[in-house]
């Protein structure tokens, strides 16, 4: 029974021996592979315009925009110049390049240039500033600043006839500001006058103006 059983297993040993290449023909193989990839890599490279080493012409970089010097290497150094036009097509200006502006300008011809910008140089005289078209009335800044009161303080007395009734209201109601009403009231005689009953306390300024704000900015 044993020897039976072991006979089996070798001959099923030997069967898969049988099955599996040896190494000469697992070379051969891989090299068949490989020489098939690289033909067909060549054939790629052939496709896009390469030779069959690979290497792209120089003319073929310059039609496609990659500038080659003459050695026929692309310019890939860090100290290759600037180039002097941008993606769009407009020049860019090379003056903070010391080196492109040495290689076309000397000392005569900058001193020739300083001499052309001196004479272009163009001094512009002050002159007086503009006056003012016509009457803008009385100041009321002048008059807030010499004012000899302070808003609310009685100082030129008013009829009590003036002052009765809604007046004083609809007077004031007629200005666009106070600014406005004050002008008015000092251009028909106030403050010592009040024809349109527009200071009814007699301060001296008519429909709330304040002088308070102006005296603020001469910090009194």
């Amino acid at each position: 029974m044993n020897l039976a059983a072991l006979a089996g297993a070798a001959m099923a040993l030997s069967a898969c021996a049988s099955q599996l290449p040896d190494s000469g023909a697992r070379a051969q193989r891989e090299a068949q592979l490989t020489g098939q990839n690289q033909g067909q890599y060549q054939g790629q490279s052939a496709t896009f315009g390469a030779p069959s080493g690979g290497v792209i012409a120089s003319s073929e970089l310059s039609a496609a925009g990659i500038d080659v010097d003459r050695r026929g290497g692309v310019q890939a150094s860090p100290t290759n110049a600037a180039p002097d036009v941008a993606a769009n097509g407009a020049a860019i200006s090379d003056e903070q390049s010391f080196e492109a502006v040495a290689g076309r300008e000397t000392i005569q011809s900058d001193a020739e240039r300083r001499a052309q910008q001196a004479a272009a140089y163009q001094v512009i005289q002050p002159t007086a500033l503009p006056q003012r078209a016509g009457d803008t009335g009385p100041n009321i800044v002048e008059y807030a600043l010499n004012a000899p009161n302070k808003r609310g303080q009685e100082w030129y007395s008013r009829f009590v006839l003036g002052t009765m009734g809604n007046r004083f209201e609809r007077n004031c109601a007629s200005y666009r500001s106070p600014d406005e009403a004050q002008r008015d009231f000092l251009a028909r005689g106030g403050p010592e006058r009040d024809p349109k009953g527009i200071d009814p306390d007699g301060d001296g300024f008519a429909c709330g103006w304040d002088p308070a704000p102006f005296l603020a900015a001469v910090g009194r």
